[in-house]
């Protein structure tokens, strides 16, 4: 009998995974699939890093690099943070990861234990509270205004903050939502934290992608608070999804901790990504402008289709890529023996009858919405809509 550690079962698997895993499966079996519950550019990334990464092969660039990151490349996060954000930092406060993912779960390895709480907004991205169920602390799940841009709702988080609270994690522009939250809002998290004297961890991976103000960081807004820690990436702000290049700010004291446990296990980033990623924080920076131009368009292009469709409530975000879609009006529809429960229903509705692969807002801990991805072409978005609209029709 092979006998599982405990952490294993206080983890969920990634919904979104799996629902990229099921509509492969189905193309694989010629099944004409439009996959919306992507969470990644459709993009392809940037010649000119693609070039880097090439020639980074050809001049040695194969071998282990320091732990926290190659020093050229620390440095470029410092310029990048100052020229982008107002954040000015020396490069030993920054540690790069693979990916930003890795950053956060690195952050939650070192800063929270046993008998912490940390503060989690819902609808809240997948891997926030497994981190802190890995770390062996309790997520706490506090609610949000979806006309608000998903922000918080602050007097139920004066409620639930305890003398175990130690952090609270906010993501703006956000994964499932897109909402973005405002100056205010930005403020009374930071005057929440620091009146608490809790971490404040701001995951800001879609901080390319703020369509309606420009985008503000609380390290920005707050330069004297050092229990902050800003992950950004090149993921999803240069199409380097593979790539697996994040980057966290914080004290060095945090940083060196970081770099510790990174050490340990996984020794440093992919050093031919680590150049790559130079070339995209210091380079041509058009191509960031002409991505978010183009997934600007398309927000408004299928929130205006979604919205059409009876029984649908479509906000529009204010950033990343991702539109946050109302099905409560479908529950307690049916068609062909289906019968609509929840989102999960939903979600493999839309699967089965209209090969449309969406993200159940349950993965996230919302039970009245989906998620669905415009990073694709307007042509997939117009065809997903238009599937979309036949098969809700069918319900009654």
């Amino acid at each position: 009998m092979i006998t599982l550690a405990d952490r294993v079962s206080r983890v969920k698997g990634s919904a979104t995974l799996a629902m990229t895993t099921r509509a492969a499966e189905l193309r694989a079996a010629g099944v004409d699939v439009l996959n919306l519950s992507v969470g990644e550019p459709d993009f392809p990334t940037p010649p000119h890093i693609i070039a880097a990464a090439k020639q980074a092969m050809d001049d040695g660039y194969t071998r282990y690099t320091p732990g926290p990151g190659l020093p050229q490349l620390r440095e470029a996060v410092t310029v990048k943070l100052s020229r982008d954000n107002g954040i000015v930092v020396p490069p030993e406060q920054v540690i790069v990861s693979n990916g930003a993912k890795h950053s956060l779960f690195n952050a939650c390895m070192v800063l929270f234990q046993e008998g912490d709480e940390v503060i989690i907004f819902t609808p809240y991205w997948v891997s926030f509270p497994e981190f802190v169920h890995l770390s062996h602390a309790t997520p706490v799940i506090v609610g949000t205004d979806p006309d608000r841009q998903f922000e918080p709702l602050f007097d139920e988080l004066a409620q639930k903050i305890t003398s175990r609270t130690k952090g609270i994690i906010m993501n703006s522009p956000s994964n499932p939502t897109g909402g973005v939250w405002s100056r205010a809002s930005l403020e009374r998290i930071i005057e929440v934290a620091r009146s608490h004297d809790l971490w404040l961890f701001s995951d800001e991976c879609y901080e390319s992608l703020s369509y309606d103000a420009p985008f503000e960081s609380p390290a920005a807004i707050a330069p004297d608070y050092e229990k902050l820690l800003t992950f950004q990436s090149c993921s999803k702000t240069y199409a380097m999804t593979g790539w697996r290049i994040g980057y966290v700010t914080g004290p060095k004291e945090v940083v060196a901790a970081m770099s510790k446990i990174q050490g340990q296990s996984t020794s440093c980033p992919n050093s031919i990504a680590q150049i790559a990623a130079i070339a995209a924080l210091t380079g041509d920076q058009s191509v960031v402008a002409e991505m978010k131009d183009a997934f600007n368009r398309r927000r408004h292009l299928i929130v205006e289709q979604l919205s059409r469709i009876p029984n649908l409530a479509c906000r529009e975000p204010g950033g990343a890529f991702y539109v946050f879609l109302n099905v409560s009006g479908l529950v307690g529809k049916q068609a062909n023996g289906t019968r609509i429960k929840s989102p999960d229903d939903v979600t493999e509705y839309l699967l089965t009858e209209a090969h449309v692969a969406t993200v159940s807002g349950e993965a996230f801990g919302d039970s009245e919405h989906i998620r669905l991805s415009y990073a694709a072409s307007d042509e997939n978005l117009m065809e997903a809509a238009n599937r979309i609209k036949s098969v809700v029709a069918r319900l009654n």
